[in-house]
């Protein structure tokens, strides 16, 4: 290398280092923040609802509709649920909560009862979306059944299948657009039709009633705008909510006794 390319260089090195040395530092500092609030938490929870969030996003950005969502389903929530929101990258951590929660006597071994007592619903948007499936399909290797997925414009990492929902899933759903850079997977699919029901896959298009966010970034409003609205979209998270809330709700003691 010539001398004037080293020079040039120099810059760009510095740059690179200063960019690695700030991933560092995210990469550790951001594991003492995995974990959310708990909402009407007690010792072992009735039900468990773990959420992701998109990107490189930050748990407890208020500004993000997994967050926010998370907030409003703390008013109102029956006592005994568990809602905690995840960076996308720190499946492993969700599982190990599901996994700690459900052990009723402590034991460090799930046994078939605790596994079936299960209440899990799991939601997440883009990447977060994605990382549902993978800790559905987690939970699916584990024997653990889940109540209830939702997936808001899912962006899955290369090879990754984010579209088939395994068979220990009771219902799914999906919302999504199909504009810009970033579009969410439009159909989603049951391993096995006779063990999960597809509630639908929703479409949302923004070219024609846009939404206004707030607080997002300068690469979300001008790159990928249409993947933005869709996840600060009131109208998505009130469909969410309402499908979380139906299973939230306590269940008779005699459809309890005769549901698996």
């Amino acid at each position: 290398m010539h001398k004037g390319d080293m020079r040039r260089s120099a810059p760009f090195r510095i740059l690179l280092a200063g960019s690695v040395a700030i991933l560092a530092i995210s990469a550790l500092t951001s594991g003492a923040f995995a974990s959310a609030s708990v909402v009407h938490s007690q010792e072992t929870p009735s039900s468990i609802v773990i959420g992701f969030v998109g990107g490189f996003v930050r748990h407890d950005n208020p500004h993000h509709g997994p967050v926010i969502f998370a907030q409003r389903l703390e008013q109102g929530a029956p006592s005994g649920t568990y809602v905690q929101v995840f960076e996308n990258r720190h499946r492993r951590a969700a599982y190990n909560t599901i996994i700690r929660l459900l052990d009723r006597n402590h034991d460090g071994v799930l046994s078939e009862d605790e596994k079936a007592q299960a209440r899990i619903i799991l939601y997440g948007q883009s990447w977060g979306a994605a990382t549902v499936l993978l800790l559905a399909r987690q939970l699916n290797r584990t024997g653990i059944p889940v109540l209830l997925t939702v997936q808001v414009d899912t962006v899955s990492r290369l090879w990754r299948n984010d579209k088939t929902i395994p068979p220990n899933v009771r219902a799914a759903a999906n919302f999504y657009q199909r504009h810009g850079l970033v579009r969410g997977q439009p159909h989603i699919v049951a391993a096995d039709p006779a063990r999960t029901q597809i509630v639908g896959n929703f479409l949302f298009d923004y070219k024609e009633s846009p939404v206004k966010c707030e607080g997002y970034s300068w690469l979300d409003r001008h790159v990928t705008p249409s993947h933005m609205q869709i996840e600060c979209d009131p109208s998505v998270w009130t469909q969410v909510e309402n499908l979380v809330r139906q299973r939230l709700e306590p269940r008779p003691a005699a459809v309890a006794a005769a549901q698996p």
